[in-house]
């Protein structure tokens, strides 16, 4: 079988994956990157699945301080990313994003609120009278008021992920269609990665960007990663009675969560504890009939009469240690660097993690630490904490 090196390898042709090539290659133009995807077409792509969401209403630090950057990325992303005169438009709309609160959650909203406005974000706090004032079907009745993000907002995210994959092409990335079977080691360290075909590619170091199947592939060099692929649907309704205005992502202190989707429909979803853990991507409309609309229905009495035209199941990479990022060279295997375990999170970090990743391979120093999600603290029973994580 053929056998060819590369100065890096990265699994996973996704968002994130596409994001450290373009950002390897932007570092050093010299370097050969291959890029290997086993879905071309992305039609599992958790990128292209996403609903798109970007918020900067985190409670730690480095989880803000992520998307906002990504927000300065989105405003210059279609000149960055042009190439040949094409440029990539994101559709970034900032909506808002709306998260309600309870009397049981009220003093973490808030500490989370400050720590956003020290940090420097647009984040303000509503009482339930400037809820109902601003949306006047929301019954608020049990609410203590809630955060309100005016520059977060939603994004097309495929456009997000060819975008970064037109620019690392141009760059010189490698695209191979392929699944890795094998990430191959010699002498404690990485030595490349085995396709299912046979073929070898050699390379010093590997990147896993391989998202909701992070874990398998880590499996293969005997890496052991907290990350399960959760099913997430979400579904698209029509309702009969329409809000005046466009509606912000709306989250629920349950989790359910939904927002405007184009001029006349929603856009709903909700993270369950039953939600199955593998590779299923049937989508069930029961599921919103059954569980989502009583719910839905309940704080919005008017959308009691929809009907549903869509939706479509997709998968988390859910970090069940910890539900953070981890980010950066696994310990115990010199090369092996890991993006993975996002929880949702994944499309909107992407920028910042694919700078990160490509600073700490080719040994320059970060822009923004993001040591706090080093792989480490998994072998040290360390957990991050964060809010609930949607």
């Amino acid at each position: 079988m053929s056998r060819q090196e590369f100065d890096a390898i990265i699994v996973g042709g996704g968002v994130m994956g596409c994001s450290v090539a373009y950002h390897l290659l932007a570092t050093d133009p010299t370097l050969s990157v291959a890029v290997i995807e086993s879905d071309p077409g992305y039609a599992r792509a958790s990128s292209a699945l996403s609903v798109g969401n970007a918020r900067i209403q985190f409670s730690l630090q480095q989880n803000i301080q992520i998307s906002q950057y990504t927000f300065e990325v989105f405003e210059r992303f279609a000149e960055e990313m042009a190439v040949e005169g094409t440029a990539p438009d994101v559709a970034f709309k900032r909506e808002g994003n709306l998260f309600l609160v309870d009397a049981g959650k009220r003093a973490p909203a808030q500490e989370a609120l400050a720590l956003q406005r020290q940090l420097g974000g647009e984040v303000e706090w509503w009482s339930p009278a400037q809820i109902r004032e601003r949306f006047p079907l929301f019954d608020t009745t049990g609410v203590e008021g809630a955060t309100f993000g005016p520059g977060d907002g939603h994004l097309d995210g495929y456009a997000l992920l060819m975008g970064y994959r037109a620019k690392a092409n141009s760059l010189g990335a490698n695209y191979v269609e392929g699944e890795v079977v094998e990430i191959t080691t010699r002498g404690g360290k990485v030595s490349g990665a085995r396709l299912a075909t046979g073929e070898t590619l050699a390379s010093p170091i590997v990147v896993n960007c391989a998202g909701a199947w992070a874990a398998r592939v880590a499996a293969t060099a005997g890496v052991q990663l907290p990350v399960d692929p959760v099913k997430r649907q979400v579904f698209v309704v029509d309702t009969e009675v329409k809000p005046e205005t466009p509606l912000p992502l709306v989250n629920l202190v349950s989790g359910l969560y939904f927002r405007s989707e184009g001029e006349d429909r929603l856009l709903v979803g909700k993270s369950l504890a039953e939600d199955p853990v593998g590779f299923d991507f049937v989508w069930e409309e029961k599921r919103f009939t059954e569980q989502l609309w009583p719910e839905l229905a309940a704080f919005v009495p008017a959308f009691d009469r929809l009907r549903v035209v869509r939706g479509w199941a997709g998968l988390y990479a859910v970090n069940t240690f910890d539900g953070n990022a981890i980010l950066g060279e696994w310990p115990e295997l010199g090369g092996l660097y890991l993006a993975n375990g996002f929880s949702g999170h994944g499309l909107q970090q992407a920028p910042a993690v694919g700078r990160y990743l490509a600073e700490l391979i080719t040994g320059t120093d970060p822009t923004l630490d993001l040591s706090v999600f080093g792989p480490r603290r998994l072998l040290d029973g360390r957990s991050l904490t964060e809010s609930e994580l949607i």
